[in-house]
């Protein structure tokens, strides 16, 4: 009887293991600004709001179709709607979220300035390692895969960072400069899209 009540409490926690290494990484994307608050307006009058929301739903068409639901991806938000920021990494936390991305374009005076940016939170808690492993990961992807300028891994006190950093790996990701007549050109198509959100995916 004893070794029967061992058998199959080996059993229940061999099938808890399984369960816990088959089941998908929780991806929180997040799509900044939104509603009234447009973000940069692009050279082309493309704006930052529409151009991350677009990205941020052909990551879930491509998980769809490309990877078969690999991974379970939620987005903050699926509409022009503004959220609040503190709202945003609350429900990255709800979700128990693996990774936390946030989508943003840049903008600068300077029309010459190119290039993808990836920030961290300004922090030594909590999941800055894996944060920063991440970073460098999708600048990679962006560079060798895209022929993206690179401007580097920076660190910084984003709201959404530091909310975040210590519950789950966050990253802010700038994904080109709306003042460059080059970059706002390339983020206003549909079929580069789709190339920008396979390298954030193989990223992941």
């Amino acid at each position: 009887m004893g070794s029967t009540l061992k058998n199959v409490s080996l059993v229940i926690l061999l099938f808890k293991m399984c369960f816990a290494f088959s089941q998908k990484k929780v991806i929180v994307i997040d799509p900044g600004h939104g509603g009234k608050d447009s973000g940069a307006i692009g050279i082309n009058g493309i704006r930052e709001k529409d151009v991350v929301l677009n990205i941020a739903k052909e990551i879930v068409r491509l998980n769809r179709m490309v990877f078969e639901d690999e991974f379970e991806i939620y987005l903050t938000r699926y509409e022009d709607t503004l959220i609040s920021l503190s709202d945003r990494t609350k429900l990255a936390k709800r979700l128990e979220a693996d990774v936390f991305i946030s989508l943003h374009c840049n903008h600068s005076d300077n029309p010459k300035a190119r290039g993808v940016e990836v920030y961290v939170a300004r922090t030594e808690t909590g999941y800055l390692d894996e944060s920063i492993h991440l970073s460098y990961a999708l600048q990679k992807g962006f560079r060798d895969k895209l022929g993206f300028e690179s401007r580097g891994v920076k660190f910084a006190g984003f709201q959404v960072l530091l909310e975040g950093a210590k519950s789950f790996p966050s990253v802010l990701l700038e994904l080109g400069f709306l003042s460059n007549w080059d970059e706002a050109w390339y983020l206003r198509n549909m079929s580069d899209f789709t190339v920008v959100c396979l390298s954030i995916l193989n990223s992941i």
